[in-house]
């Protein structure tokens, strides 16, 4: 079966579930989170980067709100009652993902005012209002006027004066006033702007007062001859999903119409202040259209998201983690040079096989050098590109500019789809096509998630094919914060099905099943339940066996239940799971044979890793795909076989360590608690790090 027109064969139809235990996906992202408050709230951590962890937790949740809980409103409204693998109905989940939240945020606003905002202002760092800040009140006072007051624009509420419409995220004051010639009340609303002005105001060094503050403490000047009888704060969370048409004759311009709609979204979430006049929390409800349940009290501060202010501007090494700069693959290192002083990455290719494990080694000098490499050689014919997510910062998509203009066959897949980074993808895809490249968005109905880089290169009268494939994005960024791997090879097999799947992405085509790279939504999910049935048949043989998987996610019930079937036949199984699982571990008759843990820390472990251990077989796959049914059924997702024994030991080397962390690991229990390991004798992100910093300096010696 094929998808109409997409030259993609629809993916393989997952075998028929039996009924084991399977833990709700948004429960356990909510357990995900969780564990990143535990980091906020942990003692033996920098000051700073407990920050970081705060700021994080509420940027995780607000996106958790914009798409899943988003989507189980849209059941609710729309009458589904059906059951997933969980049992569990929308409804049902929802509810529980209200209490378990109002839980989360209770600790979230307690760990910053009663322990990160006093342990900060020991340090000399203070985060207060007008009142506690000390400053001369007629400081503040021009501050507001020179800087806040021009931007600042009050909306009544009342007789033909709708309540506006509030957009997505911000920050708003809703203020109750009493006018003293009509004896009325009446209501406005004040947007705090902090999208164009600092969240935190720095009236004085290290003295910063939350903004809303400052509007507060003068909203005389908003209502001159007003009173003003109560205000507080309030913020939304609008339903930020969407879906653009298979139909769409133009899909950059479809996508950018979708844009402009989401911020039109449904309410899903309104915070208020805890304190907030019962007067105003009702008409904000009525306003909004709200149901109770979409509301959450907030004690103290609203949108802590907004920490990331203090974390970037106060550069102070004594709170912080010891800085990391990513050093150059050894490899690379050593390779020879072309001439111009660079190392050679096609000679050091040739010569065999390379992995690059970010961010302990350099972007730049591995991914960024293939492509400039290859955008300076005469011999390069063609240089093509998946781009999910990118950053202004990165090199590779001017360097595919500069191919472009060269006259090289320059190929970049943007995809459009890639959510929230919409509009950098359709500012790249301008870019690219204005320089002559050519530009292709994805097919219908499949996102584009698969991470290649392929350059075609003439060699002594026919061409040869290098290939780097990765399991994290593009991102210059991220590389430097994102733990990822990066395969680089000129091996003839996979050069030839990456080239395949370009050609079938850009043009029209029906893939099969490859001989070496796994290729989803067709080849994915049946050829890894097949290894995991090798496995389990090498077991029963009297092999020695163990599978070993490191992910961001594990969702997918048929793959769930082939690795129940593999610990019911006594095969061991580790898997290091960053986030959401919903797999039980540890459950007598089911699961007694497979340990779960969860490493969450320094970087964000991010690389997908598929090991299988028959005997003296060892297979490894590395890639962009989490074991979900989106990546599974409507992606475009790539897993290469790692087979160089050396690159295969690298692997596992990183799996040992991950599963040995005591620092920042969690391990899963058959209850479905998560509990933090103890002895901090080991972490897997210092070890790395201190490895990288001994293999560099072996290389230079």
């Amino acid at each position: 079966m094929t998808d109409a027109g997409s030259g993609i064969a629809a993916a393989e139809q997952p075998p028929t579930p039996r009924r084991w235990p399977h833990t709700n996906r948004e429960l356990s992202w909510l357990d995900f989170n969780d564990r990143v408050l535990q980091l906020a709230e942990d003692p033996d951590l920098p000051l700073i980067e407990r920050l970081k962890f705060l700021a994080i937790f509420v940027t995780n949740l607000d996106e958790f709100f914009m798409i899943r809980v988003a989507g189980l409103h849209d059941q609710v409204d729309a009458g589904v009652d059906a059951r997933g693998p969980d049992r569990l109905t929308p409804h049902e989940v929802l509810t529980r993902v209200h209490d378990r939240v109002r839980a989360l945020d209770r600790r979230h606003s307690e760990q910053f005012a009663r322990v990160a905002r006093p342990e900060l202002a020991e340090h000399g760092v203070r985060i207060v209002g007008c009142e506690q800040s000390g400053a001369p009140a007629e400081l503040i006072e021009r501050h507001f006027r020179e800087q806040i007051f021009p931007v600042l624009t009050p909306l009544a509420v009342g007789h033909g004066r709708p309540f506006p419409y509030i957009s997505n995220l911000s920050l708003s004051l809703i203020v109750r006033l009493h006018d003293p010639d009509s004896d009325q009340d009446a209501f406005a609303r004040v947007k705090v702007p902090k999208e164009v002005l600092p969240r935190f105001v720095e009236i004085e060094t290290d003295t910063f007062i939350p903004l809303e503050d400052v509007i507060a403490r003068h909203l005389d000047s908003l209502f001159p001859g007003m009173e003003i009888i109560s205000h507080d704060l309030f913020r939304v969370t609008r339903d930020a999903d969407f879906e653009v048409s298979d139909e769409a004759d133009d899909l950059l311009q479809a996508v950018e119409n979708e844009l402009r709609r989401r911020r039109f979204g449904e309410v899903v979430r309104l915070e208020v202040g805890a304190g907030m006049d019962p007067a105003l929390r009702t008409r904000l409800i009525e306003w909004l259209d709200v149901d109770e349940i979409q509301v959450y009290d907030v004690d103290g501060l609203l949108d802590l998201g907004d920490l990331w202010q203090i974390v970037s501007v106060k550069d102070r090494a004594d709170l912080r983690w010891p800085g990391w700069t990513p050093l150059t693959q050894p490899g690379l290192v050593t390779a020879q040079s072309e001439g111009n002083g660079q190392p050679d990455l096609f000679a050091m290719m040739r010569a065999g096989d390379l992995l690059v494990h970010y961010p302990y080694q350099s972007f730049t000098t591995s991914i960024e050098r293939f492509v400039t490499q290859a955008v300076d050689d005469p011999n390069v014919l063609a240089i093509k590109m998946t781009v999910y997510r990118t950053s202004d910062d990165s090199a590779l998509v001017p360097s595919l500019i500069e191919a472009a203009e060269k006259g090289k066959q320059a190929v970049c897949l943007v995809e459009l789809k890639a959510r929230f980074e919409e509009r950098q993808n359709i500012r790249w895809s301008r870019a690219l096509e204005e320089a002559g490249a050519h530009v292709v968005h994805g097919i219908p109905g499949l996102k584009t998630h698969a991470k290649a880089i392929l350059i075609v290169r003439r060699e002594r009268g026919t061409v040869r094919n290098y290939v780097m494939i990765g399991t994290g994005n593009f991102h210059a960024k991220n590389a430097r914060l994102y733990e990822d791997f990066g395969f680089f090879t000129t091996d003839r097999q996979i050069g030839e099905e990456v080239a395949n799947l370009f050609n079938t992405l850009t043009g029209y085509g029906h893939p099969e099943p490859q001989e070496k790279t796994l290729v989803g939504p067709t080849w994915l999910r049946q050829p890894l339940i097949e290894e995991i049935e090798r496995t389990v048949a090498a077991h029963l043989d009297g092999l020695e066996t163990r599978i070993v998987m490191k992910m961001n996610a594990l969702v997918d019930r048929a793959i769930i239940e082939a690795l129940y079937s593999a610990s019911q036949a006594g095969v061991p199984i580790d898997l290091n799971v960053r986030g959401i699982c919903c797999l039980v571990p540890g459950l007598p008759g089911v699961s007694d044979t497979i340990e779960v843990i969860s490493v969450v820390g320094r970087f964000l472990e991010h690389s997908r890793i598929y090991s299988f251990h028959r005997g003296d077989e060892h297979r490894y796959y590395i890639g962009s795909a989490d074991l979900m049914p989106r990546n599974l059924d409507t992606r475009v997702e790539l897993l290469v076989p790692i087979e160089r024994p050396e690159l295969q030991s690298e692997l596992q080397d990183t799996l040992d360590r991950c599963l040995a962390d005591d620092t920042f690991a969690w391990t899963l229990g058959p209850d479905g608690v998560w509990t933090r390991r103890g002895g901090r004798t080991r972490s897997v992100h210092a070890e790395l790090m201190e490895r990288t910093l001994s293999l560099a300096a072996s290389a230079g010696s």
